[in-house]
């Protein structure tokens, strides 16, 4: 468990490595910081003083050094367009799109694996077509126009939920939450139905997919001529085998949601870090996508790394294969 964990971490400490090459290249040669910050009517001594300052007169090498200490210490300057520091602005943005996200995320777990169950054991019935026929338009709506079809239904006709904002949040320490708000969870409900929508319809459909395939597996036939009931054969032995596929494409949507959802974001104009993103690629504000660049990577890597092991802990092969390699290695 050892080893198989230190080689896991050693390819995420590389990925990273990779990552903060690509955002000091982003800093140094997309732009120049200097007329950004001072102006285009600064003159030449400002400047030189501020890139002084800066220590940008200094050999690229030493600024790369200088620029991945700064980044591990959680310093990654000042933005542009807003004049704070980008990690606080993050950290107070972050909230809102990780409970968004899991929000979304939950409601297709909640919804995918049952429907994908239940498609695949009764593939025949009228209800099951039916699933699969819907699973095919929310897998093919884009995300905008599923988000603007929620807001006339919801909010112009019906009058229900609120069509923009995220509502009232509690301040709870550094994390602003909606969830202890009845008006925050209103504004949660379209963004959070509009990201699952996509999300739904593939977990379904992957986990239809792969319980018939396992389903077809002797030791199924097996478990059923022992006279087992349909509920052990499916649930104990058929999900079980079915969950690996499941974990990676959650974990890998989960980083991606919080990635790209700029366009939900965008549609409720929601206080979160794909809107951010947004508002700084308009603004070519470089700090703050420099600095975004590098969080997502640390929550893929991060989510990867869980996803990894919890593979370690589901599926015996990869621990009996984990275990054969590490003596070797």
């Amino acid at each position: 468990m050892i080893s198989y964990l230190l080689q896991r971490l050693g390819q995420s400490l590389l990925v990273l490595f990779i990552v903060v090459i690509m955002a000091f290249l982003l800093f140094r040669f997309l732009g120049d910081p200097i007329v950004s910050i001072l102006g285009a009517n600064s003159t030449g001594m400002q400047r030189d003083e501020l890139r002084r300052q800066m220590g940008l007169d200094a050999p690229l090498i030493v600024q790369f050094f200088e620029y991945l200490w700064q980044t591990m210490r959680g310093d990654f300057g000042l933005s542009y367009r807003l004049g704070q520091p980008v990690a606080r602005v993050l950290l107070e943005r972050a909230p809102a799109t990780i409970e968004l996200a899991t929000s979304g995320l939950l409601l297709a777990l909640i919804i995918g694996i049952p429907a994908g169950i239940y498609t695949a054991i009764r593939g025949r019935s009228i209800a099951s077509q039916l699933t699969l026929g819907v699973s095919l338009i929310g897998i093919s709506m884009p995300s905008f126009f599923m988000g603007m079809l929620l807001i006339w239904i919801f909010s112009i006709n019906l009058g229900w939920l609120p069509s923009f904002g995220r509502g009232e949040t509690v301040q709870l320490g550094w994390w602003s939450t909606g969830f202890a708000t009845r008006s925050g969870l209103a504004a949660l409900v379209m963004p959070a139905l509009t990201i699952s929508v996509f999300q739904i319809a593939m977990i379904m459909r992957l986990v239809r997919a792969e319980m018939l395939q396992v389903m077809r597996m002797e030791y199924i036939r097996f478990a059923k001529a022992r006279g087992l009931s349909s509920r052990s054969v499916y649930i104990h032995h058929a999900l079980r085998n079915t969950l690996v596929p499941v974990i990676t494409i959650t974990g890998l949507q989960f980083g991606s949601v919080i990635a790209f959802a700029a366009i939900t974001e965008s549609v409720f104009q929601w206080p979160g870090l794909g809107l951010l993103f947004l508002q700084s690629v308009a603004a070519a504000d470089v700090p703050m996508l420099a600095a975004y660049l590098v969080l997502i990577a640390v929550v893929f890597v991060t989510i990867n790394l869980l996803v990894d092991l919890s593979y370690y802990a589901i599926d015996p092969r990869i621990k009996t294969m984990a275990e054969q390699k590490g003596p070797a290695a």
